[in-house]
């Protein structure tokens, strides 16, 4: 992933923290999902950069609670490429079960994100011509964009808006602030452990708690990587403190009583079997409900020419590692996208949802990554031979549905 990654991901948040206010300031949206009052930080003087790793990064510049900062940012979108569609080969069912499934959708689709505009679902759905089982999005800590940071609270309204659409919802929710920066003096791991930040992470679990539906919280992923402030050896992160901030803000989750929550460890696929620092960044089965991985094929497209690779030979070492460190838990893939630079995006799209369920069985959820980031093609609307061959894969009776709206307030377990 590194550099590349890391403008995409950041992008990400600043696109959707833009969204979430834009969004809810329009529709007179409840406070609970407003930014939080301003909290003035002592301590750490706070340096933010505008560039991760060589990398400049792409922003929709200072947001307030008051002031909209108007439509996120995108990059041009290139127009679909037209290739044949695969013929369709139903998915075997190996050892595990069937799957829940959903995407991270941008902005293109509508001109906002889900879940701010749910209409933005309803058209990635036309196109797959399946509901989605799980709908993602992403929520720092706070914006630090001026002279004190906001707090951005525990986000009911877009929760929501996805549970009454029948899908679980999956938050992306990190330990730092935007604008976002790989150092980020005032957001350091060791921050998390002394307790720092204890009574804005109760307040949010314990809006989790009162909100009394399950989701999933994808906590800090990738930080096995170093291009996220919240990974050791980085942002002054030291050896050891990943597992310990870990666990103390599931302990402050876990003495409330938000039961409602299931917790995703989710690190970077390692293609190249680099992976003995993994080992000492899980925290533990009792603070880990469900295993992930993120990864994506980056083909030759110039922003990050990786190399063609089929799902497999990206995910296939992590995997192996999860299943050996992990066994009991299932595995969700919190990001997953192709370009169409390299060889045939469809044709990848068709051999990843039809051999997935046989050979990696204890994958149990799996999230496209539905959006353009600075010049990567990863939407299915790249080409109508992607978006067909998507469809076509998803319909399986492997891949689930959305009949997710009355789920009971605990762990969610795997489809059966």
């Amino acid at each position: 992933m590194g550099a590349g990654m890391a403008r995409i991901r950041n992008f990400l948040l600043l696109a959707l923290m833009a969204a979430t206010l834009s969004a809810t300031l329009a529709a007179g949206a409840a406070a609970t999902s407003a930014i939080g009052p301003a909290v003035a930080l002592g301590g750490k003087s706070a340096t933010k950069e505008t560039t991760v790793a060589g990398q400049t990064k792409s922003g929709t510049g200072k947001t307030s609670t008051n002031k909209s900062p108007g439509k996120p940012k995108e990059t041009a979108e290139t127009p679909p490429v037209t290739q044949p569609t695969p013929p369709p080969t139903e998915p075997v069912l190996g050892s595990g079960g069937p799957l829940y499934w959903g995407a991270t959708i941008g902005s293109q689709l509508t001109g906002n994100q889900a879940p701010w505009d749910m209409t933005a679902v309803t058209k990635f759905e036309e196109m797959t011509r399946k509901k989605l089982s799980l709908i993602q999005f992403f929520q720092p800590f706070a914006n630090c964009a001026g002279s004190s940071c906001s707090f951005y609270e525990f986000p009911t309204t877009p929760l929501e808006s996805i549970r009454q659409h029948g899908s679980i919802p999956v938050l992306s929710w990190s330990s730092q602030a935007t604008p976002s920066s790989v150092n980020e003096p005032d957001f350091q791991l060791s921050d998390l452990v002394s307790g720092r930040y204890d009574a804005y992470i109760r307040g949010f679990a314990e809006k989790a708690k009162a909100w009394g539906h399950p989701f999933f919280l994808r906590f800090d992923w990738e930080m096995n990587g170093t291009w996220f402030p919240w990974s050791e050896g980085v942002n002054g992160n030291a050896p050891g403190e990943f597992v310990n901030a870990w666990r103390h803000v599931h302990d402050i989750f876990a003495s409330v009583g938000a039961t409602n929550v299931s917790w995703v460890w989710c690190p970077n696929a390692e293609p190249n079997n680099t992976l003995s620092k993994l080992a000492s960044l899980y925290p533990g089965d009792a603070y880990v409900d469900w295993t992930g991985m993120d990864g994506y094929n980056w083909g030759t497209n110039p922003v990050k020419p990786g190399g063609w690779k089929t799902f497999g030979q990206i995910f296939g070492a992590t995997y192996s590692y999860i299943q050996s460190a992990a066994p009991s838990k299932p595995v969700m893939v919190g990001e997953v996208a192709s370009t169409e630079s390299g060889g045939s995006k469809a044709a990848w799209i068709q051999e990843m949802l039809s051999t997935l369920p046989a050979q990696f069985p204890q994958i149990r959820a799996l999230l496209w990554f539905d959006k353009y980031d600075d010049g990567m093609d990863w939407p299915l609307e790249t080409s109508t031979a992607a978006s067909s061959a998507f469809a076509q894969g998803i319909q399986s009776t492997v891949y689930g549905t959305n009949s997710f709206a009355t789920l009971a307030p605990a762990t969610v377990q795997p489809l059966s």
